[in-house]
């Protein structure tokens, strides 16, 4: 049984979980600052592990990943979602399985791997198995069925970093050491990795880096922290408190606490009412940071986290800079339930729709970033999610139901929207009340 302690510097710490009795298996989870746990180090850039020839010996890779060099390549993902800089395995692998050649015999003194996802993909379950090379029988690349301990491999330790209970995305960390700086002299490591969730086909672990620490060599150098670059505030009332991390960009420092900091002051607040429901308990503490690598991602939003792409705010700041973040603002407050990919009951139109309601239709309504156009008309769906959604909640709040936002946000909070919340609403089907507002719009530009 695990005991989950929840640390001040936000991140979660399992208690050691003794697999044999020399050696200890130390996780950590953490959504804070890039691989930054309480006990456990900073990756190494030049361990043993970073020269390592490392193969796939069962299972797959997946092509959207980095391959394996992710494991080893001292690079590490700038946000959460991010493929193309970790190692997984594709879906549908099955006995998956990771060899790591050192190259010659090693005293190794622990071992630590790293993942990082906003979801199911970030724990961690795997066996670490060990061997010198020269024992009886030893087969460096077994197959699926071989039975590892007869084929000459050792089991070194069982890591499992899921949480008992809450948030399973955010960075992961396992340590496996034991008390005396030595866990065996081994040339091979095989990590045979299990899914994070068994029954989940997206249950594959996003791994990005794993560090092999020499026993006899000197203490690695360990991944660059920059000076952090912080804006820290409050609310009008000191309710919520807000941090921006401009660490990545220092040169939006200025902008941020010019522009960004009064409208999240302002605005978190108000959405937070908007959305409001019964039991219901916002994220009091938000951060909002700055980060490279997102692809063509402006945003988005982990938890009370919210990822800022560093160079497209660039370009921004004058235009979309701060409604972006007001949808992201959105999201925070939504806290809605961690589910399955296409659950009925979180429509991803619906996820993506409030907040382009809030920006579009409260924040920065005389943009008209939401309008319908004879070009645009003739291809929308209520269901067509963000700007295309916006349009049809603001039509069917303003004509059937002034709190259906709120209503609607709350169903699916608490895992109870089905379409028929529609039809209760407002007393038309989803099909019916998507040709009423197409009609309206068309005899809207028509009359234009």
């Amino acid at each position: 049984m695990l005991r989950v302690l929840f640390l001040a510097s936000g991140a979660v710490l399992l208690a050691s979980q003794s697999v044999f009795a020399a050696v200890e298996v130390k996780t950590e989870r953490t959504s804070g600052s890039l691989f930054e746990f309480q006990s456990i180090p900073l990756p190494a850039l030049d361990d043993a592990g970073s020269t390592a020839k490392i193969v796939v010996i069962s299972g797959q890779s997946d092509g959207k990943g980095k391959g394996t060099q992710a494991l080893n390549d001292g690079e590490f993902p700038s946000y959460s979602d991010h493929p193309a800089s970790n190692f997984f395995f594709s879906e549908g692998s099955n006995q998956n399985r990771i060899l790591f050649d050192l190259g010659k015999a090693t005293r190794v003194k622990n071992v630590v791997s790293y993942s990082w996802h906003s979801d199911e993909r970030a724990p961690q379950v795997y066996a670490l198995y060990a061997a010198k090379g020269d024992e009886a029988d030893f087969n460096a690349k077994p197959s699926p069925d071989t039975n590892l301990e007869e084929a000459g491999w050792a089991l070194v330790a069982k890591v499992d970093t899921s949480p008992g209970l809450g948030q399973r995305g955010g960075q992961h960390a396992a340590l496996i050491s034991d008390a005396e700086g030595n866990l065996g002299v081994y040339r091979y490591l095989l990590f045979d990795v299990s899914k994070s969730v068994a029954d989940n086909p997206f249950g594959e672990t996003f791994f990005s880096e794993i560090d092999v620490i020499d026993a006899d060599a000197p203490e690695p150098k360990r991944i660059d922290r920059p000076d952090p670059v912080l804006i820290t505030f409050t609310d009008k009332s000191q309710t919520y408190k807000f941090t921006i991390d401009a660490t990545l960009a220092p040169d939006l420092k200025d902008w941020s606490k010019e522009k960004l900091q009064p409208v999240v002051m302002e605005w978190y607040p108000r959405i937070v009412e908007l959305l409001n429901s019964e039991g219901f308990y916002p994220p009091q503490k938000v951060t909002l940071r700055y980060q490279n690598e997102m692809g063509d991602k402006p945003a988005w939003a982990e938890g009370p986290n919210i990822a800022l792409n560093i160079g497209w705010y660039r370009d921004q700041l004058q235009h979309e800079a701060l409604g972006a973040a007001v949808h992201e603002l959105v999201h925070v407050a939504q806290l809605y339930p961690i589910t399955r990919r296409n659950d009925p009951a979180k429509p991803e139109w619906i996820v993506e729709g409030i907040p382009d309601y809030v920006r579009w239709y409260l924040y920065e309504p005389q943009s008209q970033g939401a309008e319908l156009t004879s070009h645009s008309l003739p291809e929308a769906r209520y269901d067509g999610s963000y700007r295309v959604t916006a349009n049809f909640l603001e039509w069917a709040s303003r004509t059937y139901d002034k709190d259906l936002i709120q209503k609607l946000n709350t169903s699916v909070r608490e895992g109870k929207y089905s379409t028929k919340f529609w039809k209760a609403t407002t007393g038309l089907t989803e099909e019916e009340l998507n040709k009423a507002w197409i009609d309206h719009h068309r005899a809207r530009l028509i009359q234009n």
